[in-house]
């Protein structure tokens, strides 16, 4: 579940880490850890009993979380984690970064090292969430601090292929304006040219 603050004073928005189906709740608490337990224990929502997941509403299967369609299942004797990685590939008008997973605190530094890497080679930088189904707070603030650091350098980041879980934070969160968004690489890739040429 990633926890976010609400449109309302008072209020937190909800998000399922099953379905992507969120929930306002009213609360008086203002620690996401302090917010966790009550949610839980009120909604019927189940899983980890630490703020940053996974947690799913009562309308979502019990068994396990699904792993994102496209990623290879982990090698034998490693956990998907083990196996999450972040690649950059130089393209010629821009730059591709890809992560192979969702994007939590478990993985935010080879990310945000990656993301650094991306802004210094000086070209437009493309984040393939395509393979990503999933991001805490501590990834939205990833992302929001290399759009921020690509901006200084007079630089654009846009996102490619986001998914539903990743759009409603954004949305949540009044990010969605904030970053270019493109469902395929190519669409990307084209509108990053064009821009160039101007």
């Amino acid at each position: 579940m990633t926890v976010v603050p609400g449109l309302r004073p008072g209020t937190v928005q909800l998000i399922c880490d099953g379905c992507g189906d969120t929930r306002t709740e009213f609360t008086s608490q203002l620690r996401e850890p302090d917010l966790v337990w009550p949610v839980i224990a009120e909604h019927a929502w189940s899983g980890s009993a630490f703020a940053i997941g996974p947690h799913r509403c009562p309308r979502c299967p019990t068994g396990p979380l699904d792993v994102p369609s496209g990623l290879a299942p982990p090698e034998p004797g490693t956990t998907a984690r083990d196996a999450w990685h972040v690649t950059i590939d130089r393209l010629p008008d821009a730059v591709m970064v890809r992560p192979s997973g969702d994007i939590d605190l478990a993985v935010a530094e080879p990310l945000r090292r990656a993301l650094a890497e991306a802004v210094t080679i000086g070209a437009p930088i493309v984040l393939d969430l395509s393979h990503v189904e999933l991001i805490d707070s501590t990834g939205l603030g990833i992302l929001v601090r290399a759009h921020n650091d690509a901006r200084q350098h007079g630089l654009t980041l846009c996102l490619v292929a986001p998914s539903r879980f990743v759009l409603t934070v954004l949305h949540t969160m009044r990010l969605a304006g904030v970053f270019l968004t493109f469902d395929e690489r190519h669409q990307a890739l084209t509108c990053l040219a064009a821009a160039r040429a101007d």
